[in-house]
């Protein structure tokens, strides 16, 4: 073997390694808040009134849903929140009076962390993978995760 073909391949097995630790983080900061959306059964759920919002987060009085524990006040990102007097369905954090986005819109919100990294991920699998045809569907899946998420806000 000659040592051209050592260092393609040593290139090509750390750019695979960059593009998987790029995804496998994208997993992992979307799941903290996922598995709150996703996996409600036994997690407080129900409404939230957005009342007052300061520089990173909303509050509001939290109405409780289908027999779940109340809670007098809970927050919400800013970001997550649309604007003051809305009412939005909400997961509240085991332990916490912090609570995610419900439903089909929380779910994708959740998910925003991934659909960035497998944009990041595209321009690895292009630029140092060279391969361009499986980096175009990446960054296609990241574009419609963050365009979806946007769009349901």
């Amino acid at each position: 073997m000659k040592r051209t073909q050592v260092l393609l391949y040593a290139r090509r097995g750390a750019m695979a390694v960059i593009a998987l630790l790029l995804l496998v983080a994208g997993v992992r900061s979307s799941w903290g808040t996922a598995q709150h959306v996703m996996l409600t059964k036994g997690r407080d759920h129900g409404t939230m009134s957005v009342a007052d919002c300061a520089a990173e987060t909303c509050t509001g009085p939290y109405t409780p849903g289908g027999g779940t524990t109340d809670h007098a006040r809970v927050s919400i990102e800013q970001s997550v929140a649309t604007k003051k007097g809305a009412y939005l369905a909400v997961v509240v954090k085991p332990g916490t009076t912090e609570a995610v986005r419900a439903g089909a819109s929380g779910v994708l919100l959740a998910w925003m962390p991934l659909g960035g990294a497998l944009l990041l991920a595209a321009l690895v699998i292009a630029g140092g993978l060279r391969r361009t045809r499986i980096a175009w569907w990446t960054a296609l899946g990241g574009g419609l995760l963050l365009g979806a998420a946007f769009l349901s806000l």
